[in-house]
């Protein structure tokens, strides 16, 4: 019964991170006329885009705990809610270009965007465990086919003189209706194919923040979490800025990321199982640092394009392996995931804008230099995503070989 449950539930995960994918890169598809209607330098865009991850990184330690209490279900409803109301205030305040009540509906919105990502991988998780096999690079392949969507309706509002309103008054339809059928689905939290009445202990969070191997995790994450923030916040404004190009020229290149990035996550579990997690992270890791480099250096844009698909391959699968790794053990995964989940959301989300004002003496692209700095140093931890020697009864078994 578990089993043919998390097969429904499968696909309503996907369908929720497709959701929270759409809301994610709502702002970023547009961030050319975020820009211009707040009238912000690139220092001045750095700084109102931390309060997205000051609000993620208040939130995201609290949310394994309460998921745990009441719930996947009730709490990425509750992520949701909250962060589509930070997203239309934001849209509001920004299009009125003042940049002050923007700053507080960031934070709301990075709040709600850190509560629904914690939420919908420990969902991803017990689906994992329902089916016996690693499958969390499809559910972010899913977050990245709604990036991709919000690309494109991004640039197709650009081309026809949309305002800002319209696309996000869309990607808010959208995201309601995938997150309420989609959430409907979700399996019991910690429940098992082999334990369905198994329940997720409130395991101290706390003592998750001393694992050795879950703060190795969660600092491999941010390397590869780093990676795509990054490319999400200022891969349009970098082609822009040094080729001096039409918007949606540059919302091309965001699109040629994210194109990579999703094929790369829909093939990526075969690749697991076929060379196992450490091989693929150092696969997609060497592929990053190939793509960062090209597209910062590239003398034209059809270069830069092509730096920009290198990228999006390296830059994939990273973070679902993290999420997979992290909860390996059902008993302690919904405190485990929450720790990795905020030291790589706070990289996602805070990286960016501080290279945003790095940016603002040397340049978007040399500033993006920066960022193979820490996809290395993910490279030199790749050892901690081998699977545990002995996982728990029910957890999906060795993701590929180690």
């Amino acid at each position: 019964m578990i089993a043919d449950d998390a097969h429904l539930a499968r696909r309503g995960v996907i369908a929720v991170f497709v959701g929270c994918g759409l809301a994610t890169a709502a702002l970023a598809s547009r961030m050319w006329v975020v820009r211009a209607s707040l009238d912000a330098t690139p220092g001045r865009m750095g700084v109102l885009l931390l309060f997205i991850s000051l609000g993620s990184m208040c939130v995201m330690p609290l949310v394994g705990p309460q998921v745990a209490r009441w719930g996947t279900r009730a709490i990425v409803r509750l992520g949701m809610t909250t962060c589509l109301v930070g997203l239309a205030a934001a849209c509001t305040f920004i299009m009125a270009g003042w940049q002050a009540p923007t700053a507080v509906a960031f934070l709301v919105l990075g709040a709600g965007l850190g509560t629904w990502d914690v939420t919908m991988n420990l969902a991803g998780t017990d689906v994992e465990r329902g089916l016996g096999r690693a499958i969390m690079p499809q559910f972010h392949a899913g977050f990245s086919i709604g990036t991709v969507a919000a690309a494109l309706l991004g640039a197709l509002c650009s081309r026809l003189g949309a305002s800002l309103a319209v696309s996000v008054a869309i990607t808010i339809a959208a995201s309601i209706v995938l997150v309420s059928w989609g959430s409907h689905t979700f399996l019991r939290h910690g429940a098992s194919a082999d334990a369905p009445q198994r329940r997720t202990p409130r395991a101290s969070a706390l003592a998750a923040w001393r694992e050795g191997r879950t703060l190795a995790i969660g600092f491999l994450v941010l390397g590869v979490s780093l990676a795509e923030g990054s490319a999400n916040d200022w891969l349009i404004l970098g082609i822009g800025q040094d080729f001096q190009v039409r918007e949606s020229v540059g919302i091309l290149g965001l699109a040629c990321f994210l194109t990579a990035m999703t094929t790369m996550r829909i093939l990526g579990s075969r690749l697991i199982d076929a060379r196992g997690r450490i091989a693929t992270h150092l696969i997609c890791s060497s592929s990053a640092l190939v793509g960062v480099a090209v597209y910062c250096l590239a003398p034209s844009v059809p270069v830069a394009l092509v730096g920009a698909l290198f990228w999006g391959v390296g830059a994939a699968m990273g973070f679902p392996m993290g999420m997979s790794a992290a909860a390996d053990d059902p008993l302690r995964a919904a405190v485990r995931t929450s720790v990795v989940s905020t030291i790589g959301y706070t990289a996602f989300l805070a990286g960016p804008p501080l290279l945003g004002l790095l940016a603002q003496h040397i340049g978007y692209r040399h500033a993006l230099l920066f960022v193979m700095i820490p996809v290395a140093i993910g490279m030199a931890l790749a050892p901690a995503i081998r699977p545990l020697a002995r996982p728990a009864p029910g957890s999906p078994g060795p993701s590929g070989r180690s």
